[in-house]
């Protein structure tokens, strides 16, 4: 798993922010689009792209989106 494949595949999930403006070191939590629509898109992405299984206790215990691919990853 690459990070820079995984922030691209988190930042698809953003209908209306330019995936340009997402770093691995933004707090995804904080994005203006951010919602609890979204956060089940990133479960079901990191699902179907990593075959790994990610919980909203994941989400919530992680700031950026760096430490996510980590958490991801360590699974």
């Amino acid at each position: 798993m690459d990070k820079h494949q995984f922030l691209q595949s988190f930042a698809e999930q953003f209908d209306e922010t330019d995936p340009e403006t997402i770093s691995l070191e933004t707090k995804f939590k904080e994005m203006e689009e951010w919602s609890s629509m979204v956060a089940l898109m990133i479960i079901a992405m990191v699902d179907e792209n990593y075959n790994k299984k990610i919980t909203g206790s994941d989400l919530r215990e992680t700031g950026t989106i760096e430490e996510l691919y980590e958490r991801v990853s360590a699974k």
